[in-house]
C-alpha cells in the first residue's frame, strides 16, 4: 500500500483525515480468494450536537457514502446531546447518585455501579467532560432505542441498509487501560455464538459466545479518538454482522444476567481480601481521610451481633485537628501522671509517650465506646459479670468489622488501648455521657508503606476438634 493510501485492511484503521470530506474512503474490493478484511473510518464533517437535534439528518448531511451492510458507531455524547440527556449539576455525586441501582464496588470516591440501563461502570456513566462547565451528562435513557432511531433515520433518508451501535468508554475488571464498548445496538448481530460447533481441530466449542458488537465499537475508537472531535466512525466489510431483521434485540443482551454474574457482589471474595489487608499501621500520609469512608465503616461496624438485641456500639470520630490534639493532649497529661504514680523514671515515661504518638501522626481519630444499655441485672455477681462480658464482646466484634471496613476502603488503621486507661478524661473532653465507656482509640489514614507481608498462621493451630 503506497504512502498516503486511504484504504485499511485487515483491521488496520485509517486515518481520518484521508478520506475526503464528501465521500467515504475508496477501496478495491477484496477478491474471493482474499482473506477476510474490513475498513474503518471517522466521519468528518460532524456539527456541534445540540439539544434537539435529529442525529440521523446530521449524519445524513455529512454524506458519509453508506451501503447496505456497513456499520455505523456513535459515541454516546452525541446521543446524550441530542436527547437533552444535559443536566445542571454543581455536584457530580449527586447525579451520580441519581442514576445508581446498585454500588458494585467502591473505593475512596470511585465507584463502581449498575446505572439505570443495568450496565455496570464507573460513575454511572454520569461524565463532566467535553459539556459546558456546571453541567453533567448522563447516558442515553434507552440506548438500544436511540440506535434504532438513528437507524430508521437513515434508512429514510439515504435509502440504506445499515447497523448502528453506540458507543461508550469502560474501564474492565482485571485489565488496564479503557475501551469504548456498546451500550445500544440495532441491526446488528451483537453476541456471536459459537457454542456447538468445532475449532480448526475439531475441538467442541462450549463456552464461545464473541461480543461482536463491543469488538465493533473497539475498533471505532481508534479512529474517533478521545479528543479528535470525531464522534462517529463507518465500518465496512462485516456485512454479515448487520440484522436487517433486528432479531437481536440491542446491546441490552451483552449485559449478564445476574444467574450468571460469578462477580456480582464478590461479597465473600471482598470480605476475605478485606480481613487479609486489615493490618495495624503506625505511620500515615498526610492525605485527608474521606468522612463517607469511615462512616460505611461505621455501618459495617454496627452489624455485629449483640445481646438481647441491643446496640452496644458508639463512634466518636474525631475530624478535627483541634479535637484531636485536645483530646491527645489530656490522655497524655493523664498517662503522665500515672506513670509517675508508679515510679517510673522521666527517660522510661517519655519513651512510653513516644510509643504513644501514633495516634498524633493519624490524620483522623475515632473512639469507640461501649454502651450498657439494655443489660440485664441479676444481683449475682458471677452473672452480672459475664452479662457485661458479653456487651464487651459484642462491642469487640463491631470495632473487628470497623478496622476490616476500614482496610476495605484502602484505609489504614491502629487500634491502641490508650483512652480505657483514662475514660474520665476522654469523657470530660468529648462531652460524652457517662454511661459511654472508651473502648482504645482507633488511629486512620493512608498507610505511608506498604505493610510488610504477614507471618502464614495455620488455622489448624488455633482448632480444637472434640
Amino acid at each position: 500500500m503506497s504512502a498516503g493510501s486511504p484504504g485499511p485492511a485487515d483491521g488496520l484503521a485509517s486515518p481520518a483525515a484521508s478520506p475526503s470530506s464528501s465521500s467515504s474512503p475508496s477501496f478495491p474490493s477484496p477478491s474471493p480468494s482474499s482473506p477476510p478484511a474490513y475498513r474503518v473510518w471517522a466521519l468528518p464533517g460532524m456539527p456541534e450536537v445540540r439539544a434537539g437535534d435529529d442525529l440521523a439528518k446530521l449524519i445524513a448531511a455529512a454524506e458519509p457514502g453508506l451501503v447496505d451492510g456497513d456499520v455505523l458507531l456513535v459515541t454516546s455524547k452525541i446521543v446524550s446531546k441530542a436527547e437533552g440527556r444535559i443536566v445542571e449539576a454543581t455536584d457530580r455525586e449527586a447525579a451520580i447518585d441519581a442514576e445508581t441501582v446498585r454500588v458494585v464496588a467502591r473505593r475512596g470516591t470511585l465507584r463502581i455501579v449498575e446505572n439505570r440501563q443495568g450496565l455496570v461502570m464507573a460513575a454511572a456513566g454520569v461524565d463532566a467532560s467535553n459539556t459546558p462547565a456546571g453541567t453533567v451528562l448522563l447516558l442515553p435513557e434507552d440506548p438500544d432505542a436511540s440506535a434504532r432511531a438513528i437507524r430508521d433515520g437513515l434508512r429514510d433518508s439515504l435509502g440504506v441498509e445499515v447497523g448502528v451501535v453506540v458507543t461508550d468508554t469502560f474501564g474492565r475488571p482485571w485489565r488496564s487501560g479503557l475501551t469504548d464498548v456498546a451500550i445500544g445496538a440495532a441491526g446488528v448481530l451483537v453476541l456471536d455464538d459459537l457454542r456447538g460447533g468445532t475449532d480448526a481441530y475439531g475441538n467442541p466449542l462450549s463456552a464461545t459466545v464473541v461480543a461482536t458488537a463491543d469488538e465493533l465499537a473497539s475498533a471505532g475508537d481508534l479512529v474517533k479518538g478521545k479528543a479528535a472531535g470525531l464522534p462517529v466512525a463507518v465500518v465496512r466489510g462485516l456485512g454479515h454482522v448487520v440484522d436487517p431483521a433486528d432479531s437481536a434485540g440491542g446491546a441490552r443482551a451483552l449485559v449478564r444476567g445476574a444467574a450468571d454474574d460469578m462477580f456480582r457482589l464478590g461479597t465473600s471474595e471482598a470480605v476475605r481480601e478485606a480481613v487479609t489487608l486489615r493490618r495495624t499501621v503506625r505511620e500515615f500520609t498526610d492525605d485527608p481521610v474521606d468522612p463517607g469512608a469511615v462512616r460505611r465503616a461505621v455501618a459495617a461496624a454496627v452489624t455485629a451481633p449483640a445481646p438481647h438485641h441491643t446496640t452496644p456500639w458508639r463512634f466518636v470520630l474525631l475530624e478535627s485537628e483541634e479535637s484531636r490534639t485536645r483530646l491527645l493532649d489530656a490522655m497524655r497529661d493523664a498517662w503522665i501522671a500515672d506513670l509517675r504514680r508508679d515510679g517510673k523514671s522521666e527517660e522510661s515515661i517519655a519513651k512510653r509517650v513516644r510509643r504513644g504518638d501514633v495516634l498524633r501522626r493519624a490524620p483522623y481519630l475515632v473512639v469507640p465506646c461501649l454502651v450498657m444499655d439494655g443489660s440485664h441485672t441479676y444481683g449475682d455477681e458471677r452473672r452480672d459479670r459475664a452479662e457485661r462480658e458479653m456487651f464487651v464482646v459484642a462491642a469487640g466484634a463491631g470495632i473487628q468489622n470497623f478496622l476490616v471496613a476500614l482496610a476495605g476502603e484502602r484505609l489504614g488503621s491502629a487500634w491502641v488501648s490508650s483512652t480505657m486507661f483514662c475514660r474520665d478524661v476522654v469523657r470530660e473532653v468529648l462531652d460524652l455521657p457517662e454511661s459511654w465507656d472508651p473502648l482504645g482509640a482507633v488511629a486512620v489514614g493512608r498507610p505511608l508503606v506498604a505493610p510488610v507481608a504477614r507471618a502464614g498462621r495455620d488455622a489448624e493451630d488455633f482448632v480444637t476438634v472434640r
